[in-house]
């Protein structure tokens, strides 16, 4: 079906008063149904960010760009959404070093957003925390890879000093953890203020993986762009290529065939369940449970033979394409990976009741780095984690793009925020995506697997929103002339995901901090391109 945005006389149903406005001044953009921008000032900036925020809505994201044809013009982008659809708001905006407004008093997750557009673009908000985000001193202060002309020189200071938050009191004291760790992880810095073994306050330092992806994308043709979309985050690759074809098939006005879309569905539901399975093994085993372990690496390693079967590729990195899929699985391959998805199914049945029914992992499990869903509501707490914490939010059902509208996911929602409810989360989403990728299969409609994609004028804007298995996964993208990229911004959930982490383990000890942080299982690189 084609991706094209919904009729302007439309109407919004069932919105408050100010979103049928917006709605109304929107116009429709490349990308998924319902998906509309509006051009705005400063106050209407805010005055945007704020009825969404007090409808219940959500940022996807906030970034920037730097105008195709100007040197000092640039234009701010949010993309908000509440209720079904999406708004982006785009603020056009001069480098005379005044500061645009920031949005984090509406939206506390848009603050570390706002320090990355400081730190790649040089454009500063309001916002009274001006701490570099991405920025680690490997560049000039004054430099900005974002800008066009030639890339800041690395400078000879490995790294700043980073002004953390102190916790004062008798018997406080500090445990700094990484950025380098103990095993195959990426880096990350996790200071700790503790009281014994208490935990006070967690303060991450993120940014340290920082690859210059954004800027790469700027160097590549639009039509092959999607293969470093795939590797912004390597366990969602599936989502984020889903989500650039998206955009760019939006704007060069493609109607992908069904069998196309069904296959890349199928793909998305079999990357959430390779996630789900690594990770309930991993759970397991920090909670001292090394069966758990050995029997999910061994599920999961089966379904990666099986996927490497159909597909050419256990982890799915190049098989979405603009324009369809890459390549489709024989009726053989298809009926070996429908039986094992059964298997797995029918396994991890079994093997939930041992975890329920584990007095040490049950013990582990409950009660630990809980966020209750008033504060995952405040502080917009998405995707899986989100789901776990009362957040009733998927985007294979709110947002849907085909076949989802055709396959309606069941939502799986827990209100508990704890370790155990996204534990149980996993599982029972690990049975419906089985469930659906069997549909799937059973139903695949016939048809091409692929077709033509010609390169999109320049000047445009597309967007594409695709529910990774993490959350939500957004990618802007912006062609240019000659058919090069003008700017990609793909965005992680994880942005908005990783500053409840550090409210989760408040109150716990240190030593359950593992367990908690493998419980939101979030995307350094995703966080920092």
């Amino acid at each position: 079906m084609p991706q094209q945005s919904a009729p302007a006389e439309v109407p919004l149903p069932s919105q408050p008063d100010p979103l049928q406005t917006w709605w109304g001044r929107g116009t429709p953009l490349p990308g998924p149904d319902s998906v509309r921008r509006a051009v705005v000032d400063a106050t209407e900036w805010l005055s945007a960010a704020r009825d969404f925020a007090m409808a219940g809505g959500r940022l996807l994201a906030l970034w920037g760009s730097q105008d195709a044809d100007q040197e000092v013009r640039f234009t701010l982008r949010a993309a908000l959404l509440c209720a079904g659809w999406c708004l982006v708001i785009e603020l056009p905006w001069a480098d005379s070093g005044e500061p645009y407004p920031g949005l984090e008093d509406f939206f506390p997750a848009a603050s570390r957003m706002q320090r990355a557009v400081r730190d790649l673009l040089g454009l500063r908000s309001t916002d009274p925390d001006q701490r570099p985000w991405l920025r680690h001193g490997a560049w000039p202060a004054n430099a900005y890879p974002l800008r066009r002309g030639t890339l800041p020189s690395p400078t000879s200071t490995s790294s700043e000093s980073y002004p953390f938050v102190r916790v004062e009191g008798e018997g406080v004291h500090e445990i700094p953890v990484g950025p380098v760790h103990a095993g195959i992880i990426e880096p990350g810095h996790f200071r700790f203020s503790v009281v014994g073994e208490k935990v006070l306050r967690l303060e991450e330092r993120l940014g340290y993986v920082h690859k210059g992806i954004e800027r790469r994308f700027t160097e590549l043709d639009v039509l092959e762009g999607h293969r470093l979309a795939a590797r912004v985050s390597g366990d969602s690759a599936v989502a984020y290529s889903w989500a650039y074809c998206q955009a760019l098939e939006a704007m060069a006005h493609v109607t992908l065939p069904a069998r196309a879309l069904w296959l890349r569905a199928l793909m998305l539901e079999l990357e959430r369940i390779a996630n789900h399975l690594g990770d309930l093994g991993a759970l397991g085993n920090d909670a001292g449970f090394a069966f758990g372990l050995a029997q999910f690496s061994r599920l999961k390693e089966l379904l990666l033979r099986a996927t490497k079967a159909a597909f050419g590729q256990r982890y799915l990195f190049d098989s979405v394409v603009p324009g369809g899929v890459r390549s489709e699985p024989d009726a053989a391959a298809m009926r070996e990976l429908a039986t094992r998805l059964g298997e797995i199914a029918r396994e991890c049945v079994e093997l939930q009741e041992i975890y329920d029914e584990h007095g040490g992992v049950r013990d582990r499990f409950l009660d630990a780095g809980r966020v209750a869903p008033d504060l995952a509501t405040r502080l917009g707490l998405i995707g899986l984690a989100g789901r776990a914490s009362g957040q009733d939010l998927d985007l294979r059902v709110d947002l849907p793009c085909a076949p989802y509208t055709e396959l309606a996911p069941r939502k799986v929602v827990r209100i508990e925020g704890d370790v155990a409810a996204r534990v149980a989360v996993r599982f029972e989403e690990l049975q419906e995506s089985c469930r659906l990728a069997q549909r799937i299969l059973a139903q695949m409609p016939p048809g091409k697997h692929r077709v033509p994609v010609e390169r999109p004028a320049p000047g445009q804007l597309g967007l594409g929103i695709i529910e990774g298995w993490r959350g939500p996964v957004l990618v802007a993208l912006e062609p240019g002339p000659a058919g090069r990229i003008h700017r990609c911004h793909a965005h992680d959930p994880s942005w908005q995901n990783w500053p409840l982490l550090e409210h989760a383990i408040i109150g716990n000890i240190v030593p359950d901090f593992p367990l908690i942080n493998k419980s939101f299982n979030l995307s350094y690189s995703g966080h920092d391109l």
